[in-house]
């Protein structure tokens, strides 16, 4: 158990760094765990925490489960944005406090439908559990709906305007409850029926269900000189791109724009295309300078690795993805060895493993059982036209075996 315990928490060290964006905003990277959780309950919190302290762009999914009461979750106070989706799902504290996420972009949906998931958090045996959902700043959803049911002591969440969050949901992808529990506070009266709590301080923000029929998109006020640039995501509080809550597409040093600084802009002078000093890379919705160092550089965006038609190389430190001039350099895993360590030959069940190789980890195994097939493992019979697979490989760093059996018959 100790050890299955120590495994899923390096599994969540994987998926969950903490990197530096434009403008000193600290990016950290979202987890696709789900529902599923560590088995020590401490060492859950103490992961959650490490990882979203300070973190004010969540690059994917923000997943907080089977978090108990008594944890002190102020640390996601910081959070302002979420590309992936947003899931809060088996927990038993009672307030949720991302009070400044703005926008959840919804590059990632829970279950294809969904970027705001908040179900089953509350004790069955108890009176713990979610009364308050502190998501007072959200004004912006671009993609997914809201699934927000099953939390048996949650209150105002029917108060809620979802459709003026919610950019272009399908109806029956927003699921919300239909009244609160008897035991809920009323909102303040300047609320005007939507809030997100009790207090006149949590009264919901309507930022385009209440705007000018001229506004494209969000807006400050009710007039037509109260709309909100048309690159402006959740909000603004002007009319200049600089004004914007989020931006929809990209955030280039605190102005919404269409695309970031390209690399390179033409001269109507020499009618030539000319080095731009200003450009830089696109890193999720954010125009940055240099790409955080894991990432490598294609065309103009920060990418996790390159395409398969393209190499990764540095050029004046700059990792980058270029062409490849004939077949890209591809090292694959020998028999016994990494993915295939439980492999003896190479047969049909793993043949396609070598596809487009060029150099070889490890040993080439073949036996008469990889090639006339298995039947005690039931593997078939290995078709000898996949045995061209091989013709890219030009490094083995081990041995090729190869077991040729002979059967002679005397009369």
């Amino acid at each position: 158990m100790k050890l299955a315990s120590s495994l899923c928490y390096f599994a969540f060290l994987l998926t969950s760094v903490a990197v530096r964006g434009s403008d000193s905003q600290q990016v950290c990277t979202g987890t696709e765990n789900k529902l599923s959780t560590l088995s020590d309950l401490e060492q859950q919190y103490r992961t959650l925490r490490k990882y979203y302290d300070s973190c004010e762009v969540v690059m994917g999914n923000l997943e907080i489960t089977s978090i108990d009461r008594s944890r002190d979750l102020s640390f996601l106070r910081s959070i302002r944005e979420v590309t992936g989706y947003v899931l809060v799902a088996l927990n038993q504290f009672d307030y949720l406090p991302l009070e400044n996420l703005r926008i959840i972009r919804g590059t990632r949906l829970y279950e294809d439908r969904y970027a705001l998931a908040i179900f089953l958090n509350y004790r069955r045996d108890g009176n713990f559990g979610l009364r308050q959902l502190g998501l007072n700043n959200l004004t912006e959803i671009l993609h997914g709906g809201v699934y927000v049911d099953k939390n048996k002591f949650l209150c105002h969440a029917d108060t809620i305007h979802w459709q003026d969050i919610v950019k272009n949901a399908r109806s029956d992808h927003l699921v919300v409850p239909s009244n609160s529990s008897s035991t809920c506070q009323r909102c303040q009266r300047v609320c005007n029926g939507r809030c997100w709590g009790p207090k006149e301080s949590q009264c919901q923000s309507l930022t385009k269900t209440v705007c000018a029929e001229q506004c494209d998109g969000r807006c400050f006020g009710p007039y037509v000189s109260d709309c909100c640039h048309k690159e402006c995501a959740g909000g603004c509080s002007g009319p200049k791109d600089t004004d914007c809550f989020a931006c929809t597409n990209f955030n280039d040093s605190g102005a919404c724009v269409t695309q970031c600084p390209q690399p390179f802009v033409y001269n109507p002078t020499t009618f030539q295309l000319e080095h731009n000093p200003r450009a830089k890379y696109t890193y999720g919705a954010f125009c940055v300078k240099k790409c955080p160092h894991n990432f490598v550089v294609d065309h103009s965006s920060c990418v996790r690795a390159c395409p398969s038609n393209k190499m990764e190389v540095e050029e004046n430190k700059i990792k980058m993805c270029i062409p490849c001039t004939d077949i890209c350099p591809k090292a694959c895993d020998g028999i016994g060895t990494a993915s295939l360590q439980a492999a003896q030959t190479v047969d049909s069940s793993n043949i396609d493993r070598f596809i487009n190789c060029t150099k070889i980890n490890g040993n080439l195994v073949f036996l008469i059982t990889g090639i006339k097939g298995d039947a005690y493992h039931h593997i078939e019979a290995l078709d000898p036209e996949k045995l061209n697979v091989f013709r890219t490989v030009r490094e083995i760093t081990g041995k090729i075996i190869i077991h040729i059996y002979i059967y002679i018959y005397f009369i």
